[in-house]
C-alpha cells in the first residue's frame, strides 16, 4: 500500500515541462520517444493514471509507479446557465482544500451547431491585487496553480466539448480568478503545452492572456517572444478613477503601462485587446470616451466594452443602454475598434468580475487596504 509520504516523494510528471519530462525520461534511460509518449497521454489523452498508458509495457509502467505520479485537479460541481454558459468548480491537489471556478462560453450557429467554444481559465486561488469591482480580488490571494492545473481545467472542458458538441474547445482567454501575469511561469509554461500538436493543438492566435497591467512581465513576454495574445484589463482612462478602483495603478500608473505597451509592440508588432467594463456614471461619460480614445492611439488595439455583471457587495452598477449607446458613439466618432461583450452566465455567478470561492472562505492576502 502507498503512504502518504511515499506518495510526496514521487516527481509530479505535471509539474515538468516538456523539456523537463524529456530529462526525466533520459534519466530513466529510457529511449527519446518515450518522453513524447508520456507527454501526449498527459496533456492529449488526458490520462490520470499509468495504467491508462497501454502503449507502455506493464515493466516500465511499474517503473514509472515507483517514481511518478500524475495527479488531477478533482472536478466538484458545474452549473450551466439559462444562455449555455456552464460553470466549473475544481478541487485542486494537495492538503489544502483550495478550489478553483473556470467557465466555457459556447456560441452557436444559426442551427444550433457549436461554433466558438471559449474556455475562461483560472491561474490563481483569489488574487492579491484587490480591483473594487472584482469577486475575486474581494477573497484575497492564496496561492498560484501550477501549470499543470492549469491545462487539468482545459483538458477537463476539452473533454466535456467533444461529448457534448463533437467538437473541442476552440479558444481561451486567461480571465479567471487570479491575475495571471503575476502566474508567470506557470502561464507561460500552460500556454506552451497547450499549444503542442501532441496536446490540444490549439493555435496562439486563438490564447488571450490577460493583465490588470504588470509592467515587467509584459515586456517579459516581448523580450521572450510569447505567441499568444495580450489583453489589458484597463476599466479606467484616467488615473484617478483607475486608482480608485485598481490598487495596481498607484505603483503602474497609466504612463508605465503606456510605456510597456509600446515596448511590446515594438518589439511583437501585434495589436492589444483593452478590456473595459462599463460601470453606470462612473467611467462611461464621454469624456471617458475620448480618454479612452486616446489610450487606443498609443499602438494598434482594439477596445472590448464589458456590460458590467453586478457584484454582492459592490457599489458599482452596470451601465444603462442609454449611456452604453453614447459611449459607443463617442468611440465611433474617433475611429475606435470596438465590440461590447453581452453578459453570458450572471444567473449563476459566471460572468466578468463574478468568479469567487465563498463558502467558508477565510481572507487571503490583498494589496487593497480595506
Amino acid at each position: 500500500m502507498t503512504t502518504q509520504a511515499d506518495t510526496k516523494e514521487k516527481i509530479n510528471l505535471k509539474d515538468l515541462t516538456k523539456q523537463e519530462l524529456q530529462d526525466f525520461s533520459a534519466d530513466m534511460g529510457l529511449a527519446s520517444y518515450r518522453s513524447d509518449q508520456l507527454f501526449q497521454w498527459l496533456y492529449q489523452k488526458g490520462v490520470h493514471s499509468f495504467d491508462e498508458m497501454t502503449n507502455l509495457s506493464k515493466d516500465l509502467r511499474s517503473q514509472l509507479k515507483e517514481v511518478a505520479q500524475v495527479p488531477t485537479i478533482q472536478h466538484v460541481r458545474q452549473q450551466e446557465s439559462k444562455d449555455g454558459t456552464i460553470k466549473f468548480l475544481f478541487e485542486l491537489q494537495g492538503d489544502e482544500g483550495h478550489k478553483v471556478e473556470s467557465v466555457l462560453i459556447p456560441d452557436f450557429y444559426p442551427d444550433g451547431a457549436a461554433n466558438r467554444l471559449t474556455v475562461c481559465v483560472s491561474s490563481q486561488v483569489g488574487c492579491v491585487f484587490g480591483c473594487s469591482f472584482c469577486a475575486t480580488g474581494k477573497m484575497g490571494f492564496f496561492r498560484s496553480l501550477t501549470h499543470g492545473e492549469i491545462v487539468d481545467q482545459v483538458q477537463y472542458i476539452d473533454q466535456l466539448c467533444e461529448e457534448k458538441f463533437g467538437k473541442g474547445i476552440t479558444n481561451i482567454v486567461y480571465m479567471g480568478m487570479g491575475e495571471p501575469l503575476h502566474n508567470y511561469k506557470a502561464i507561460v509554461n500552460s500556454a506552451s503545452i497547450i499549444m503542442d500538436e501532441l496536446s490540444i493543438g490549439l493555435s496562439p492566435k486563438r490564447i488571450t492572456v490577460s493583465t490588470v497591467g504588470l509592467t515587467k512581465q509584459i515586456k517579459q513576454l516581448a523580450d521572450e517572444r510569447q505567441p499568444f495574445n495580450l489583453a489589458i484589463s484597463l476599466h479606467a482612462a484616467n488615473d484617478e478613477k483607475r486608482d480608485e478602483i485598481m490598487p495596481i495603478n498607484s505603483s503602474m500608473n497609466l504612463e508605465k503601462l503606456k510605456e510597456a505597451v509600446q515596448y511590446y509592440y515594438t518589439k511583437l508588432h501585434r495589436p492589444i485587446t483593452y478590456e473595459y467594463l462599463l460601470f453606470d456614471n462612473f467611467n462611461d461619460s464621454p469624456k471617458d470616451a475620448q480618454q479612452l480614445a486616446d489610450i487606443v492611439q498609443w499602438v494598434p488595439s482594439k477596445v472590448n466594452i464589458i456590460m458590467y455583471n453586478d457584484v454582492a457587495g459592490v457599489a458599482l452598477k452596470g451601465a444603462r443602454e442609454n449611456r452604453l449607446d453614447t459611449f459607443m458613439q463617442e468611440l465611433i466618432k474617433r475611429d475606435v475598434t470596438a465590440t461590447v461583450r453581452r453578459s453570458r452566465g450572471d444567473d449563476i455567478d459566471a460572468g466578468c468580475g463574478q468568479l469567487a470561492i465563498k463558502e467558508g472562505q477565510p481572507k487571503g492576502k490583498s494589496i487593497r487596504n480595506n
